[in-house]
């Protein structure tokens, strides 16, 4: 039903062409002082737009994320017990 997605971050020479990459994707975030764009886009195409934007004379440099990959479930971990304690009395 959902299709898994990931994020790119372009980083650019000139904004002026961030606009033009929102037919790849959903632009998420523009960075003005730093020249990069974060678009979302699906996993199964990530291998593609790496490609094709690396090949644009207006990109600098492309990264992709890893959040996708990485365990967000941690094991073993057990809470501070002067925090749990802080929590009860309401500080």
């Amino acid at each position: 039903m959902f299709n898994e997605r990931q994020s790119l971050i372009i980083w650019l020479y000139n904004l002026k062409h961030a606009k033009t990459l929102r037919r790849f994707g959903n632009v998420h975030y523009v960075s003005k002082r730093m020249k990069y764009v974060v678009l979302y886009c699906d996993q199964t195409e990530i291998n593609e737009l790496l490609e094709k934007f690396s090949s644009m004379p207006f990109v600098r440099k492309v990264e992709q994320s890893w959040k996708p990959f990485l365990k967000t479930e941690y094991e073993n971990s057990k809470p501070d017990k002067a925090k749990e304690y802080d929590y009860k009395v309401g500080l």
